[in-house]
């Protein structure tokens, strides 16, 4: 409690589980310390196990699979570490099997100490988290869930994190309520194991969570009024092919939360119609093998209703009170006929009915969902009739792309921001929209249906056209003043690209096989330097030094598979694209680039290179075998071997590749902090180019020759 104990000068680190305990003694230099990398936790496995920093031979896949078990927790990796210490492979694998299914009881007295001494209330929380609310779980969810209960959720998550026994995400600029809830791996098996000891019966438990002990008690029927919660994944169990009646949940009134997760409809069966639900917040279903859900079933206490996959045709009759509702998610259940009234929904957030095959109807009682913000109905290719001339004021994104039946242009609010109407039948985008739509940002609305479009609202800043039977850009999409992203994949009419918004910094004409002319340039590079913005600049010309180290390797333009190209098309394209990156057909590095070598890598040692030196590099990329999610590609310039610039394009759109092709791109020699008071002069440059899998270590083989042309500070060649 008194600082003068110690002499001046003295560092003082408290370590503790407990915030306040800090706060109560005036600390206010507090630093959270985060899980360790797998490879650090690896290490600190290895320390406790083997006393050395690195896994020995033979130990590589287990060692690795314990230290994922444990979480990257230093408690356990140390606990679990030193217990086995000497034990043989086997003995590992062992104990492998041994932490999957429950946790060593060294480990779990550590980790309840924390549990023990909080409040019974929190001690509730806790459990809730650990047995059903531990995936992909926020504070707003959490709150809406637990409403009707007599837990503190805001004060009990906060104590919960305290106490290290949950973390609350603090992502910048998000509200409280979007912040997810994460707890360890280990936290949850010792929670799971608190439940576990309530009973011997697993009927008399406040959940259930183990799928042989779910079976057995939905089989037999011996679910009690202690439950309130069951959750399983049965996707990944070992639990075989069941069946229980429609009678299975009435021993359950209390029951409140029900996820059943399972690879298919015949894994759970229903011997009979179901008879009885209680009255759920949380139904989350996959593969539902029933036709309806209970006729005597009270759905006023639904908070989420999750059942994707599943038989239904229809959910219930006449309109329902659901004043709780906010996620209605009925993906891909391919009998569903027909959407119930949901006039009563009026804090629906989300509405998902992608790949419902059967639905011709949106009913137009939406008309109330004046909450709604997100509307999915991917591949509803039956949708015919949706209402129109609505205006849902909170609705932000509506996807109706494929749905294949689909004329009706969308019309149900003003405030959309994102949408997608791809593969429709839709012809045009209506005049009446354009003046009354002032925040859509994202429009995709390519189809073969679409042969013309004559209006398009002016705020719309990325427009996808892909796959539509256009010949030429529309004069309303030259005219958009703040378009920066242009999507023409497969428009496979389309014969010349004669004039482009000026503020466009994406073009993407992949596959347009008919492409022929190119004619249009774009804005000068967006650099924007003044005196003031680096110490080096003391006159104009310094300046303009300085301005082309500023470089944006995101803006660029693919002609994928463009194989009609005229030769002036193509001259176009390679020469008038200063400051962007270029993919197109070719079979040789162009002449112009006058250094030209086989391979991935070229050395330049005529000729005296400055700080202020720039240049434009060419590669010859071989047909890839296969379409691959993306690419990135690396450009390493290194002087006597030491590296004096790298750029990266990150994951580069790179669909499959039918030919040889050219990736073109310019930069500057050297690294922009170089910019400098003094050049930094070479006589000698290497270039490797570097073309890999994205998300991936693996190097691909797919550059077959490389060439470099420098250019001058005016743009010209040297």
């Amino acid at each position: 409690k008194e600082r003068f104990w110690f002499g001046y000068g003295s560092l003082i680190i408290v370590t503790t589980q407990d915030k306040k305990i800090i706060k109560a003694h005036g600390i206010e230099d507090i630093y959270h310390v985060g899980f360790p990398s797998e490879t650090d936790a690896l290490k600190m496995l290895c320390l406790a196990a083997f006393k050395r920093s690195s896994v020995p031979d033979g130990f590589e896949e287990v060692a690795s699979r314990v230290a994922k078990l444990c979480g990257n927790l230093p408690l356990g990796l140390s606990v679990v570490g030193s217990s086995l210490r000497g034990e043989s492979k086997d003995e590992w694998e062992v104990q492998v099997s041994r932490i999957e299914s429950s946790l060593d009881r060294k480990i779990e007295d550590v980790l309840r100490v924390g549990y023990d001494r909080l409040v019974k209330k929190d001690q509730d929380l806790f459990l809730h988290i650990a047995c059903i609310f531990n995936i992909y779980c926020n504070v707003g969810y959490m709150r809406s869930m637990l409403g009707d209960s007599n837990l503190d959720v805001e004060n009990g998550l906060k104590t919960l994190a305290v106490k290290s026994l949950v973390q609350i995400s603090d992502y910048p600029h998000s509200n409280y309520s979007d912040q997810s809830i994460v707890i360890h791996s280990l936290l949850v098996q010792m929670g799971r194991q608190v439940v576990h000891q309530q009973s011997d019966e697993p009927g008399k438990r406040q959940f259930l969570v183990d799928a042989k002990e779910i079976r057995d008690v939905l089989a037999n029927k011996t679910g009690t009024g202690s439950v309130i919660g069951i959750s399983v994944d049965m996707y990944n169990s070992k639990v075989g092919d069941f069946s229980i009646s429609g009678q299975a949940f009435e021993g359950m009134p209390n029951l409140r939360f029900l996820k059943i997760i399972q690879r298919s409809r015949l894994q759970l069966r229903i011997s009979e119609d179901m008879e009885y639900l209680p009255r759920l917040r949380l139904l989350d279903w996959w593969y539902y093998p029933r036709k309806r859900l209970p006729p005597n079933f009270q759905p006023e206490c639904l908070v989420k209703l999750s059942m994707a996959c599943s038989d239904l045709k229809k959910l219930w009759d006449g309109i329902q009170p659901l004043p709780n509702l906010k996620t209605i998610h009925l993906d891909y259940s391919r009998e569903l006929k027909e959407i119930p009234n949901l006039s009563e929904a009026t804090n629906l957030d989300t509405l998902s009915l992608n790949g419902c095959t059967s639905l011709v109807e949106l009913p137009s009682s939406i008309r109330n969902l004046h909450k709604l913000k997100h509307l999915q109905m991917r591949n509803c290719v039956k949708l015919r009739v949706i209402p129109t001339n609505i205006n849902l004021a909170s609705l932000e994104d509506v996807d109706m792309s494929h749905c294949s039946s689909l004329r009706i242009f969308p019309d149900i609010s003003r405030n959309i921001r994102y949408l997608c109407v791809r593969d429709t039948k839709i012809e045009d985008v209506p005049a009446s929209i354009v003046g009354r739509w002032s925040r859509l940002d994202t429009l995709e609305i390519g189809s073969r249906s679409l042969k013309r479009l004559t209006h398009v609202p002016e705020c719309v800043t990325r427009l996808d056209l892909s796959h539509s039977d256009i010949k030429k850009i529309p004069d309303c999409v030259i005219g958009l003043p703040g378009l920066s992203d242009l999507i023409l994949k497969n428009c496979r009419k389309l014969v010349s690209l004669q004039s482009l918004p000026r503020s466009l910094s994406y073009l993407d004409a992949t596959d347009c096989g008919s492409l022929k002319n190119v004619c249009f340039f774009f804005y000068e590079t967006k650099t924007c330097i003044t005196l003031n913005d680096c110490k080096c600049v003391k006159s104009e010309n310094d300046a303009i030094r300085v301005s082309s180290f500023f470089y944006d390797p995101s803006i660029n333009v693919s002609f994928i598979n463009c194989f009609s190209l005229s030769e002036e098309a193509r001259r176009v394209i390679m020469q008038g694209w200063g400051f962007k990156t270029v993919l197109l057909p070719g079979k040789e590095v162009p002449a112009e680039f006058t250094h030209k070598a086989k391979g991935n890598s070229i050395t330049i040692s005529s000729g005296t290179f400055s700080a202020s030196s720039r240049f434009k590099a060419c590669f010859l990329l071989s047909p890839n075998r296969k379409v691959e999610f993306g690419y990135d590609i690396v450009c390493r310039l290194r002087s006597k071997g030491v590296l004096i610039n790298e750029l990266v394009f990150r994951e580069t759109r790179c669909p499959q590749l039918l030919t040889e092709h050219l990736f073109v791109f310019p930069g500057p020699l050297f690294k922009e902090q170089r910019c400098l008071e003094e050049d930094a002069t070479t006589s000698e440059i290497q270039f490797e180019f570097i073309c890999k899998k994205s998300y991936s270590k693996e190097i691909d083989d797919m550059i077959i020759e490389c060439g470099v042309q420098m250019l001058a500070e005016e743009g010209e060649s040297t």
